[in-house]
């Protein structure tokens, strides 16, 4: 007979009470258990009475011997198996938000985890990580309750209490999960590998989703994942737990902005209807996309219903109190970042600390270094346990970043366990750092330094060009930010210095927004230091920023007319000439062709009487551009063979990178005045050879941006039809990186026609 078979506990006593010819009350009476409760038991809801209970009705039926023990045995079996299937209430999974908004790839991932395959014996496990204030407790209870059908013998939810000082251990934990599987207290092994073992044993034979929240380690959760079966497990921590092998893995990010509004006018619920929709949506934009800070602002304004929302944005606008207006009853956002904070190593919080001074969005390890103070082998190392705990986020090519909110926390922390004069130190160690690194970095492109010999031996070391341009557009945010802090504390030597190393770099990235404020700032430091010949020089250099598309002529005016001013007053001849240089360029751009001849050629007058070949040369091809802007091509032409004649002339006394620079300018212009007079092929020739050495100098800009439309339309009339499409295509891409859209909207519609 098999076990499903056998009668129980209820069939057998039914049997004995009607063998001894007494009714459900007769037998009540004469054993003292209530006629309600035996009528439970004969029908089998009440499947292990208690062992005082089956020897009061043993006694009362008057049995003896087998019959006794068998319905003994029966009671005792029925109450194992009670404990083994009943729910116990323990572990039960928390209610789910009503607002809860988003996360609907997230959410797909956590149902395709449901239904996922693994290896035998493997059991499948997804974790999901993120930094404080993410919601993955919230997002993980959400997704438990939507696959809650999934799982008939139950959903568990457990916090292991990760961020306290004492998280709960894996012993406790497994007895906690066994309780809530029915296990009782006394049959739940002593022996912590037993206890692992009945714990895995169960969710094999089970269909059953454990949500284990806020885990602390890998050694934690590791004897709580299900070793095969039907069962799943889930795990959110705020740790990456690496160590872990064979899980499905989920990385939380903020919310979308979009997002973010629509979970707060969620929170708001009816008083959203009486905020304007765009002051939500700056609200949210300052909550970073933190559901936790986005709840808080939510809640502040619903517990004080006369708030308005506008004004609370306009306090949060201000990044000295930013954060400490994110609290809200037992909410506080420095709470959740404390908590992560506090699991850090003391020489790890310094770093955390310290990284707050950093100016710009990102940083790496160099940077760290500097900022900590220690070898760059220990900056990894604490980047790395940061990363682990969420405190930075970590990016592209060993690029790290701080959240908004993380980062006023760092800031308050170094506020708050710093002295002002450790403060004061290491804002500087760290901005003179940044703005030597800069100034190392710009010289690489200027004629007369490049490679340094000897650079400072605390720099990071740089070993081409391309490395020091690499590292001034990453680091751009930072040693910008640099020259603001100095010139706010009166370093202005620093700032000038930097200033002045970026003239020839400036013109590899010509369209970067950043050159307006940074030869500003070198002309204020200038005119702090009263050096009139380099305010003269950085403005300009100025003039020029105005110079390049989309140029402002009338500003190109003003700066070389203050630069002309003070230039004369400090007979600095270069300056002079190079504000006349200007001068006529932005003639040029009013299509004031004589005048701005005139002036290109007093500039080269005076280029030529210093002994500036390098200057003169540039003069000329302006003087040149003129020419060609008036329909003077075959002029322009002879100008520009000139200067191309000069170029590759080795006894002509040019700076060599000067050459490198010039020579591929001028062969794009003369490939322009080949085009308008009707020689084609030769055009082709000049602009293509011109295109491939600025791809070699790695310096796109409009001007080959326009080559390349240029040479597209060329090839289109010579029938080249798939190179014209190609080249189309590429000079909108160069277009469109520059900014300009239209432009580049333009060729696109140029390749698509091309037939």
């Amino acid at each position: 007979m098999s076990e499903t078979d056998r009668p129980g506990f209820g069939e057998v006593l039914r049997g004995h009470r009607r063998a001894a010819r007494l009714t459900l009350e007769q037998l009540a009476e004469v054993s003292g258990v209530s006629a309600r409760t035996l009528s439970d038991m004969e029908r089998g809801r009440s499947k292990g009475p208690q062992a005082r209970t089956v020897t009061a009705l043993a006694d009362a039926l008057k049995l003896d011997g087998s019959g006794r023990a068998r319905l003994i045995e029966l009671a005792r079996d029925g109450r194992l198996r009670d404990h083994w299937t009943r729910r116990s209430g323990l572990c039960e999974l928390p209610r789910s938000v009503e607002d809860f908004t988003g996360r609907d790839e997230e959410l797909i991932w956590l149902s395709e985890l449901v239904y996922a395959e693994s290896s035998p014996g493997v059991g499948v496990v997804g974790l999901i990580t993120g930094s404080a204030g993410l919601g993955k407790t919230t997002f993980a209870v959400r997704a438990a309750h939507s696959v809650r059908s999934s799982f008939p013998d139950g959903v568990l939810f457990l916090d292991l209490f990760g961020m306290s000082q004492q998280p709960l251990t894996a012993d406790d934990a497994l007895r906690l999960l066994l309780r809530a599987l029915g296990v009782a207290d006394q049959h739940v092994p002593g022996d912590p590998h037993e206890r692992a073992s009945l714990y895995r044993s169960l969710l094999r034979d089970k269909r059953v989703l454990v949500v284990l929240d806020n885990a602390a380690s890998e050694e934690q959760v590791r004897p709580l994942l299900p070793g095969g079966g039907a069962s799943r497990a889930l795990i959110t921590t705020r740790r990456l737990l690496a160590g872990l092998e064979g899980v499905r893995r989920l990385a939380l990010g903020p919310l979308p902005l979009p997002d973010s509004t629509e979970l707060l006018a969620g929170i708001l619920g009816e008083r959203s209807a009486r905020d304007e929709e765009s002051t939500l949506a700056r609200l949210a934009e300052l909550c970073g996309g933190l559901p936790l800070a986005l709840r808080i602002i939510g809640n502040r304004l619903l517990s004080r219903p006369d708030w308005d929302a506008a004004q609370l944005a306009a306090r949060l606008t201000d990044e000295e109190r930013r954060l400490e207006q994110f609290k809200a009853g037992d909410l506080k956002i420095a709470n959740a970042f404390g908590m992560s904070y506090e699991q850090l190593a003391d020489s790890t919080r310094r770093v955390f600390r310290n990284l707050a001074v950093v100016p710009g969005r990102d940083l790496d390890a160099a940077l760290t270094a500097v900022a900590g103070g220690m070898p760059i082998a220990a900056a990894w190392d604490a980047l790395d346990e940061l990363v682990d705990l969420g405190l930075l986020q970590d990016g592209a090519e060993g690029r790290y970043r701080f959240h908004d909110l993380v980062r006023l926390f760092a800031r308050d922390r170094l506020q708050d366990e710093e002295t002002a004069t450790g403060r004061e130190t290491l804002a500087e160690r760290v901005t003179s750092w940044l703005l030597r690194m800069a100034t190392l970095s710009g010289r690489w492109f200027e004629p007369g330094y490049g490679r340094p010999d000897r650079p400072d031996a605390d720099l990071a070391v740089l070993i081409s060009e391309e490395e020091a341009d690499g590292w001034l557009r990453v680091n751009v945010d930072n040693w910008l930010g640099a020259m603001r802090a100095a010139a706010g504390s009166g370093r202005h030597s620093l700032v000038l210095d930097c200033a002045e190393s970026m003239h020839w770099f400036s013109d590899r990235w010509a369209h970067s927004p950043h050159w307006q404020e940074v030869f500003t700032l070198g002309a204020e430091a200038a005119g702090a230091l009263g050096d009139l010949t380099q305010q003269a020089t950085q403005l300009n250099y100025l003039a020029w920023v105005h110079s390049v598309p989309p140029s402002d002529p009338e500003a190109v005016l003003r700066y070389a007319a203050e630069a002309l001013e003070l230039a004369t007053r400090a007979d600095a001849t270069a300056q002079i000439a190079w504000a006349h240089e200007y001068t006529a360029e932005a003639l040029l751009l009013l299509g004031r062709h004589d005048g701005a001849i005139e002036s290109s050629s007093r500039a080269a007058e005076m280029f030529q009487t210093i002994g500036d070949i390098d200057s003169y040369v540039q003069s000329n091809a302006a003087i040149a551009k003129c020419l060609f802007d008036e329909g003077r091509y075959a002029e322009a032409l002879d100008r520009y063979l000139g200067l191309l004649a000069v170029l590759d002339d080795p006894e002509s006394g040019m700076t060599p990178s000067v050459v490198v620079h010039s020579r591929p300018l001028a062969l794009l212009r003369i490939g322009s005045c080949l085009r308008h007079l009707g020689r084609r092929a030769e055009a082709i020739t000049a602009l293509s050879e011109g295109i491939d050495l600025v791809d070699q100098l790695q310096a796109s800009d409009y001007r080959q941006a326009d080559a390349l439309e240029t040479l597209a339309s060329l090839l289109a009339g010579e029938g080249r039809t798939d190179e014209s499409r190609r080249t189309y295509t590429r000079a909108a891409r160069v277009y469109e990186s520059i900014g300009d859209i239209e432009a580049g909207s333009r060729c696109q519609a140029l390749a698509a026609a091309v037939s």
